[in-house]
């Protein structure tokens, strides 16, 4: 069973850049495809981005497409989210995930193929 803890966010200005990290411990992280999804009070959870097991497959969401890089790595079991030119509508809580896949090149794109949450860590950005 993994376990996954949200680092990185913050309170940043429309513009910004901004980092999350997300540590994973309790084995198999590499058996595991990992996504970043996020939620603001209210709505449902959003597709954010997800990694195969290889890093030789990514997807991002519509919403971020373009802004966002995903990236992982197998040997410290963590994996990193790259935001870029930050909008308002980016404010909202970030949560890692983890979905086991058979396929080292499957990316997971609903919620419901996650198996691991972390907690999520805040993003806010100001206007």
């Amino acid at each position: 069973q993994l376990h996954l803890v949200e680092s990185g966010g913050r309170l940043v200005q429309a513009g910004a850049s901004l980092r999350l990290s997300c540590a994973a411990s309790g084995g198999g992280f590499s058996l595991h495809a990992m996504g970043w999804f996020r939620q603001v009070p209210g709505k449902e959870r959003e597709f954010v981005a997800s990694i195969s097991r290889n890093s030789g497959a990514v997807d991002y969401g519509d919403s971020v497409k373009g802004r966002c890089t995903i990236s992982r790595d197998n040997y410290k079991d963590s994996v990193d989210l790259q935001l870029n030119n930050l909008k308002p509508e980016d404010t909202a809580v970030y949560y890692c995930a983890a979905g086991r896949t058979g396929s080292v090149l499957t990316v997971l794109v609903v919620s419901t193929a996650y198996h691991f949450w972390g907690r999520g860590t805040q993003v806010s950005v100001s206007s």
